[in-house]
């Protein structure tokens, strides 16, 4: 009983011992441990650094990629324009052809039509006999 007495002692003693220490703080750094933690501030200062970059790099790149696709979005707006336009172009072109093949037709006499020839061509007025002129 004694011992654990002792032992309950020790650790109470160690216990106020760390606290004290805690709370008033440590000024004495092993070069070690200093040496570490300045290694760490370097690192983090060039981590920091490398993300400024990458963030940059990343503005830049999703300007470029809003840029592109408005060109994107312009071409096909201009495409779908230009279908448009060949589309009313091939109708019209379409109707054009027909109307010229229906005046074609019409202007065209049938096959079986009767044609006008050379037999039926008017009359020589020399061959005609004189009329004779009543006198008075």
């Amino acid at each position: 009983m004694i011992q654990t007495m002792t032992v309950r002692n020790l650790i109470a003693a160690a216990a106020i011992t760390l606290s004290a220490v805690s709370l008033s703080g440590c000024d004495y750094w092993p070069p070690a441990l200093q040496a570490q933690v300045e290694q760490l501030r370097a690192e983090l200062q060039t981590v920091t650094a490398e993300k400024a970059q990458l963030e940059d790099q990343v503005a830049s790149f999703s300007k470029v990629r809003d840029d592109l696709q408005a060109q994107v979005d312009d071409l096909t707006k201009a495409n779908r324009d230009k279908s448009a336009m060949i589309g009313n172009l091939q109708n019209s072109l379409t109707l054009a052809q027909e109307r010229l093949a229906k005046s074609l037709k019409v202007a065209t006499p049938k096959p079986g039509a009767a044609k006008p020839s050379a037999k039926a061509a008017p009359k020589d007025q020399t061959k005609k006999k004189p009329v004779a002129k009543a006198a008075h």
